[in-house]
């Protein structure tokens, strides 16, 4: 791989890793800072933030996981170092 290549190859991989952080903060932390707030909203007889801290962040934490995935492993197609 030539060097335009990887210094192309790791900007792309250190956005995907950093937005992938930033999402899994927001979804961690963030989210459950404002509980009290959202325990306001009541959906299907549950409130928000419950929901969002026993069911909701688990849900988008396995999302996030495939979603990476599949973005990593286009990145590794489009530079020629994919896996088989």
């Amino acid at each position: 791989m030539a060097v335009n290549d990887r210094i192309g190859y790791w900007n792309k991989t250190r956005s995907l890793m950093f937005t992938m952080l930033a999402l899994w903060v927001f979804f961690g932390f963030i989210v459950h800072m404002f509980v009290t707030s959202l325990n306001e909203i009541v959906i299907l007889g549950f409130p928000l933030g419950f929901y969002m801290a026993a069911q909701g962040s688990l849900i988008a934490f396995v999302v996030m996981l495939f979603w990476f995935a599949r973005k990593q492993n286009a990145i590794d197609e489009e530079f020629g170092v994919a896996e088989e």
